[in-house]
């Protein structure tokens, strides 16, 4: 299915600078927001705040297992 969205110039010009010989407008915001969702992904899987940190987690291990 296919639909229309209005872009100014300036966005379609940056969405041009992302595109691949031969690639479609589809093709290069599927890329785009593909690496969108990694990073945000990572930033989540990342966040210190939700997580312990290696050093910790690695000194309990060796901890429980002697």
């Amino acid at each position: 299915m296919k639909t229309t969205i209005s872009i100014n110039t300036e966005v379609k010009d940056e969405i041009n600078e992302f595109g691949k010989k031969g690639e479609t407008y589809s093709d290069i915001l599927k890329r785009i927001l593909k690496k969108a969702k990694e990073m945000q992904i990572r930033e989540i899987l990342m966040d210190d705040n939700d997580s312990d940190k290696i050093e910790n987690a690695l000194y309990r291990a060796k901890k429980r297992w002697q």
